[in-house]
Formats: structure tokens, sequence, C-alpha cells
């Protein structure tokens, strides 16, 4: 058993819980005790990810051992599809508390930050590696209030109301999903994911199979802040201090839905070609709907929170077309690039849209507004925020030779290689409405020379902002590297064999 995988939760709690103690004693501990934990995690991760390589790790809690082939105890899990999720995780989270430094000082209650970002890294880290159902809903909702919180932390009428809309919503979601969870337990005695898939794999296309289905569908989904269950996601994102909204599209939707949704469905369910239909359906609909009423923004972070809802689009459409031909039985290759194209842009969107997020933190900390209209000219008063903010848009949009580009390719030819014509033509066409949002955002804030007269006391955000964004820049070329093949290898396959043979997750939990 690997010591690294408990740590990666009880280290963030512990963080937090110095925080709140050492905090109120030590002027700016929180700020080392915050970069301190999540540079462990990261560097954590890392080992993790090298050791386990294209293994499946178990921790049992408290070491106990299967009983007859049953698992009893708790299980932590970690594969190639977790330490990617991982990794998105606590890299983005080092370079939001990097951010925060300077940009959170204009709040009050530093410490209460800094402490509840640690739960909420926490409460992420701990859904990933959670080998049961219980277990993965204790950690969402430490993820899920702490977030609350920081959605919150301005206490002004807009970010109240956000998070209220907010905590409404995934409570809901919280409640569904703990119906789902219940009815599980009711059926098998059991809520290891591996030993579900063992006792229920004989019910599939049964009532409460697919009730069961559905309502977590629902659950995840509306974490996932998936068409139709986004309601929440362009209030509490854009009302949420800009390291927080990084965190929340970049990492939280992904961790507590888009994550636990393909763990569910590829290795806990057995796939159905109706199932199938129905995620590749939503995921296609939201990436028709988010580009749409993105594009009508003029506020940079409801533009930017719409945006999520698209790219999520392109993971679930992809991640679907994959189970689609896993469910027929047929071209197993072609549904392996569809997964592992879901993964490329899963990783891709961590990048690209924290950085824009933070891009817009920066201007709106210099300019005192999020609306385009109010900018411009700031190229040459914020060069280093235009830069990176022009890399981010051109990745966002697919254009070569940045990292959105390549992960498009690969969505787009497991398309058409899988005969999904429509879809490969849908996603073509939100590319380009993509590409002409940014265009505006480019144009508004940074290039509108009739606006400029207005920045005159306007200059580049500090050190540690720039930093971050610097950083999330060079991740989106970096990131590109992933397209050739040896990279893939390494990278995405560990991740695609164990979702695509179930058995490769099942079998070292079961002992089988």
């Amino acid at each position: 058993m690997n010591p690294l995988i408990p740590l990666l939760v009880a280290v963030p709690l512990a963080g937090a819980f110095l925080i709140m103690i050492l905090g109120k004693f030590v002027k700016d501990i929180n700020k080392y005790i915050a970069t301190l934990t999540l540079m462990f995690l990261v560097a954590a991760t890392l080992v993790l990810m090298a050791g386990t390589g294209s293994d499946v790790a178990v921790y049992r809690l408290g070491g106990w051992d299967n009983i007859n082939g049953i698992p009893i105890g708790i299980y932590m899990v970690s594969d190639g599809l977790s330490g990617i999720v991982l990794c998105i995780i606590n890299v983005v989270g080092l370079l939001s508390v990097i951010y925060s430094f300077t940009y959170i000082s204009r709040y009050t209650s530093e410490n209460n930050y800094y402490a509840l970002f640690c739960l909420m890294v926490a409460g992420m880290n701990g859904v990933v590696l959670s080998g049961d159902l219980f277990n993965i809903f204790v950690f969402l909702e430490i993820a899920a209030i702490s977030s609350y919180a920081l959605v919150a932390f301005g206490v002004g009428r807009t970010e109240l109301e956000a998070t209220f809309k907010y905590q409404i919503l995934g409570g809901l979601a919280s409640l569904i999903i703990l119906f789902g969870i219940g009815f599980i337990y009711w059926r098998t005695k059991t809520l290891n994911m591996a030993d579900i898939r063992e006792v229920m794999g004989s019910e599939t296309g049964k009532p409460l199979y697919l009730l069961v289905q559905m309502l977590l569908l629902c659950g995840f989904g509306l974490k996932a802040a998936v068409i139709p269950f986004h309601a929440w996601l362009p209030d509490a994102h854009s009302s949420a201090p800009s390291p927080i909204s990084a965190m929340l599209s970049g990492v939280l939707i992904k961790a507590v839905g888009i994550y636990v949704l393909i763990r569910l469905f590829f290795n806990m369910f057995i796939i159905s070609n109706e199932t199938a239909v129905l995620i590749t359906t939503l995921g296609t609909l939201s990436m028709v709907f988010g580009v749409f009423l993105a594009i009508g923004q003029w506020d940079i972070k409801r533009l930017l929170a719409y945006h999520s809802i698209s790219q999520m689009g392109y993971v679930v459409m992809s991640a679907g077309m994959g189970m689609i031909l896993l469910s027929k039985g047929i071209k197993p290759e072609v549904a392996a690039l569809a997964v592992a194209g879901a993964l490329f842009h899963l990783i891709n969107h961590a990048a690209f849209k924290s950085l824009l997020f933070l891009n817009a933190g920066a201007i709106e900390y210099r300019t005192g507004t999020r609306d385009l209209k109010e900018m411009g000219g700031l190229a040459a008063l914020m060069p280093a925020t235009s830069s990176t903010s022009l890399v981010a848009s051109m990745s966002i949009s697919g254009i070569p030779p940045f990292n959105g580009f390549f992960s498009k390719l690969i969505i787009i030819i497991a398309a058409i290689m899988a005969k999904f014509y429509l879809l490969a033509v849908i996603a073509v066409l939100v590319s380009i409405i993509t590409l002409a949002s940014f265009l505006k955002f480019q144009r508004y804030a940074f290039y509108n020379r009739e606006a400029a007269n207005n920045g005159n006391n306007i200059r580049e955000v500090p050190f540690p902002m720039v930093l971050s964004m610097v950083l999330l820049t060079l991740f989106c070329i970096l990131l590109s590297l992933i397209a050739i093949p040896q990279v893939r290898d390494v990278v995405l396959t560990p991740a695609v064999n164990v979702l695509i043979d179930p058995h490769l997750y099942t079998s070292p939990i079961l002992g089988m």
C-alpha cells in the first residue's frame, strides 16, 4: 500500500487546521502554510503517478483485507485517471494560492480564506481517491461547503445572492446523489464501486438499475453544470474572487462532477447504448447552448463561465461517443481515441480556463470593472496580462499550436472515424463561435483604442499574480506535447485503459 495516497487528503486537512490556529498569532503564516501544503501535494501527486504508472494502487484504511473476496474496509484507489485529475487539482491550486497573495489582500479574513481553500482541495482530492460511494459523498460535501463560503467571500449583495443559488442547487444535487447511493446500498449491501459492479452486473436494464443511473447522472450533472443543470454556474463563477473562479471552473466541476460521472459510468455501471446516447446528447447540448449563451455576454467572468459549460460539453460528448462504441462492442480503437480526446481536453481546459479567470481577475484588480464596454487599450498598460490572455484565448478557441487545438482535433477525428459526422460538424462550428467570442474579448479589453485614454493610472498587476499567469501560459503551450504518441502513452493511455477495461480497476480491489 502506497502511504502517499492518504496523505493527499490528510495534509491539506492538517494545513487548514494549522492555518486557523497559527494564523491568529503569526502574521502571514497562512500564506506560507497554504503554499507549502500545495507544494507538497503537487510533489506527492507526481511521485504517486510515477510510482503507479499503468497499475492501480489500492490503500486499505485500517489495514482491512478482503473477506471471501468482499471488500469490507474503506478503500482509496489511485490509477491513471485519478492521477490526471489529482495533478489538475493540485497544480492549479498551487498557482491560485500564489495568485492570491496580493489579490486576496483586498478582502478581510485572509485566514479563513486560506483555511477554506485547503479544505476545498482536501475534499476534491478525497473525491478522486475514494473507492466507495459514501466517502465520495463525504468528500464532495467538504469541497462543496468550502466552495459555498469562498464564493460569498466578498460578502456583497451579488456574492451572497450567487452563493445562495449555488447552495440551493448544490444541496439539491447532494440530495439526489444521496438517494441514488441509498438505493444502491439497499439493493447490494455494499458501497464499494468495484463490488457494486460485481453485484449489480446482472441487473442491467432493470428499472432499479436505470433509476440509480438517472439519479446519479442528474446529481453529478448538477455538480458539473451540464445543460440543463447549469443554472448556478454563471452567477457563482462570476461573483467569486478570481482565484476561486479559476478553481471552480478549472478544477471543481471536473473533480466533483465530470470525473465522478466518467468513473461511475465506465467502471461501476455496465454501459448501455441508451445511457451512452443520453450522455452524448447532454454533452452536445452543453457545447452548443453554452457557447451561444457566452457570445452575448459583456461581463468578462460571466462570458468565461458560460464557456466552461461549452468546453465541458466537448469532454462529455467525447466520453459519450466512446461509451456508445463500447456498448455496441465495435471499433474499440476509436472508442479509446474518443476517451483519450475527452481526457486531453479535460487537462487542457484546466490550464486555459484557469488562466482566463486569473486574467479577468487581473483586469478587474486594476480597472475596477468586469464590463468589456468600459475597457480598452490595456495591451500597452498591462502587457503580461494581455499576452497571457491572448495565449489562453487562442487555446480555448482551438488555434494551433496551442493545446486546445490538439484535443479538439482528436475529438473531431474520433467523431469522424466513428461516423458521427453531425457531432464532428457541431464541434467545429462551436469552436469557430468560441473564437469569435474571444476575439471580442481581446478587442474590447486590450485593443479598443477609443477607450485607451481612460487608463492613464492603470499598470501591470503585482508579481505573484503575473507569475501564476505566466506559468499557466507555459502549460497551455507545453500541454500540446501530449499529442505526441510517446507522451500520450505515458500521460493518457493508463487512464484510457482503466476506463475501457473495467477489470483493470476492479481486479486489484476485489483481489481477483
